[in-house]
């Protein structure tokens, strides 16, 4: 039963009044609510313009004394990477809450500024502010930024004293630390002597085991994660799709994949790049380009996944499409952008783009490093052109490092310029001790001239420094298992087979005109044996074990950790032809895609 007579003589009561001061409370609160609700927004949306015009009214409101309110200015310039925008905030805010410090520290540190963060931690400390969950942990970041775990101890020691050994936030933010400065027994310390984990604890850890190439451990951590039922994030999952890219291991990495499609993180920006990554290195670009385009909204981290993935498989205008969609779509290029565009123009021989790029780099606001330096030397003294790249090497702000002297290296062995190449060794040799890449580097450009005295002796340097050079190594995936194979092995199940295929190979390539290139045999032996060892490189057995294994309809996809000879690359286009099969050789330079007697490299490589 309803009583309209009463309901409507109930709403023409007034409303009781608020006197003036309690009236002008309430629309300081309303309008205080909508000014932190609007900096939000606008902190998700990344708008410069209209934070600024927001920040001039908070101002001219007076309110920007207030500590959340200060708080919310702080995270909205810091997504923006402003910090020291975030630091006049802080400035300006005349009381400063444990939260006020906690964002300052936050934004320096998230936004690669590590010092400060850490100079502003002690100043904290020394204004008698009692640090938090949250203070600890930005700390910490800060040190696993600058890599340095010594001061991340006496942050833990601290942590410790004031009673925060069982905080899961702390602890995880130190499993971390330690992880990133690559002390990894000392993050599995922390690790396994924390009563409580979450799923930050656990990615935390695995991402240590990845980084340090400890792949299987990572696995085998991350099965037991799914195993006591944790639900792993985005983060957890694109650490361990980075180590099925890193070992090669498709198969699995495709199951992670299907996890992912699952749990509906596949459209993470952060997966969306570790699978890019992953698919391109074992050799699927067509995979990478899908889950490109399947991602609705990706981070600069998966441009530049997918622009490397173009540029190491040699489809060099697909990187500079990419490079201009990304300008287009107001997607700013970094540091790492630049390199993956010159590492493209280098290995396509695009000399005048790669100098177009290096001087774009400015207008863009990124600072050339030793790096790019070193890519655009590579670019040059591929091309040939080794006089100018020493007059770049000469006109470099800061001191050539290793690098760039091993890329004009690089170019002196290709062209057999043994003059300059002895001239480079004289002048890296002053910088200390350095890898055992750059001897070999050496060694192989006076043997390529035929000057086996001199390459010997570079050689002996190594073994007087009990360095042994890096064993050459290729292998294949089948059935979830890793097939490896060095020159001349005969350790495998299949050899057999594997070498009666080679010899019928070799009857077929013999008919089409192949002649063996000895001269990329960098030892001072008989032509006999320069023949049989050149024979039997370590892609060449991995290539006759997948001819001997694999369906024909199933594309060889080999891995390799040296460069592939210029001999075995003329070989592989001939077995392409002969066995009508794709073949994908993956070097430590770039992917080759062999088919009908052609590779994609078109023989610059």
């Amino acid at each position: 039963m309803s009583y309209p007579l009463v309901q409507e003589t109930a709403s023409h009561f007034p409303k009781p009044s608020l006197n003036p001061q309690t009236q002008n409370i309430h629309n300081f609160e309303l309008k205080f609510r909508a000014i932190c609700n609007n900096l939000l927004s606008l902190t998700q949306s990344s708008s410069l313009p209209k934070g600024l015009s927001l920040h001039a009214h908070i101002i001219k409101s007076g309110i920007q004394i207030i500590p959340l309110v200060s708080h919310h200015l702080i995270n909205f310039y810091s997504k923006l990477q402003l910090p020291l925008h975030s630091t006049q905030v802080f400035h300006e805010t005349p009381f400063k809450s444990s939260t006020t410090w906690s964002s300052l520290i936050s934004s320096l540190a998230q936004n690669e500024q590590p010092v400060l963060a850490l100079s502003y931690f002690r100043e904290m400390l020394r204004n008698g502010v009692r640090p938090d969950d949250h203070i600890f942990p930005c700390a910490t970041k800060a040190c696993g930024i600058l890599g340095d775990y010594r001061i991340g101890q006496s942050i833990h020691g601290f942590a410790l004293k004031i009673g925060f050994e069982f905080d899961v936030f702390v602890g995880s933010s130190l499993v971390d630390m330690y992880a990133k400065c690559g002390r990894i027994e000392i993050a599995r310390e922390v690790f396994d002597e924390m009563p409580d984990r979450n799923v930050v604890t656990w990615s935390g850890m695995i991402y240590g085991y990845a980084q340090m190439g400890e792949d299987e451990e990572a696995l085998r951590l991350f099965k037991l994660a799914l195993s006591e039922g944790l639900d792993v994030n985005d983060f957890t999952f694109s650490s361990v799709i980075r180590v099925c890219g890193n070992s090669t291991l498709l198969e699995l990495g495709k199951q992670i994949h299907g996890l992912c499609l699952k749990t509906s993180y596949d459209s993470s920006s952060f997966i969306g790049s570790a699978l890019v990554s992953l698919y391109s290195k074992c050799g699927l670009v067509e995979g990478a380009y899908r889950v490109f385009d399947e991602v609705p909204v990706g981070n600069l981290g998966m441009w530049n996944a997918m622009l490397i993935a173009c540029a190491q498989h040699g489809h060099t205008k697909k990187v500079f499409g990419l490079f201009k969609e990304m300008e287009s779509v107001g997607m700013k290029p970094n540091f790492i952008t630049f390199l993956c565009v010159l590492y493209a123009c280098s290995h396509a021989g695009l000399v005048p783009e790669g100098k177009f790029y290096f001087d774009l780099m400015k207008k863009h606001g990124v600072e050339p490093g030793d790096q790019h330096y070193a890519s655009l030397v590579d670019c040059l003294g591929r091309a040939g052109k080794l006089q100018e790249a020493v007059q770049v090497i000469e006109r470099m702000p800061m001191q050539p490092t290793e690098s760039v002297w091993g890329a004009l290296l690089t170019g002196c062995r290709i062209h057999k310029n043994t003059e300059l190449a002895a001239y480079v060794a004289d002048r890296v040799f002053e910088l200390g001790p350095v890898s055992s890449g750059v001897h070999v580097l050496l060694s192989n450009a006076y043997a390529a001239a035929g000057r086996y005295q001199e390459a010997a002796k570079a050689r002996k340097v190594l073994r007087d420094r009990g360095v042994k050079k890096e064993t050459g190594l290729s292998w294949v995936e089948e059935g979830n298992k890793l097939h490896t194979f060095a020159a001349g092995d005969r350790c495998h199940s299949k050899s057999k087979e594997i070498y009666e295929k080679l010899d019928e190979l070799g009857d077929y390539m013999e008919q089409a005109g192949y002649v063996a290139d000895t001269n990329y045999v960098l030892q001072q032996v008989a032509g006999h044996e320069k023949s049989e060892t050149i024979r039997y490189h370590s892609e060449r057995l991995a290539i006759a074990f997948a001819l001997v294994t694999f369906p024909p309809e199933r594309p060889i996809r080999v891995m390799k950790n040296l460069r592939v000879c210029g001999d075995c690359h003329n070989a592989i286009k001939i077995i392409s032809k002969c066995t009508q099969r794709v073949i994908i050789v993956r070097d430590n330079n770039r992917f080759h895609r062999f088919e009908d007697g052609k590779c994609s490299c078109g023989d610059y490589w």
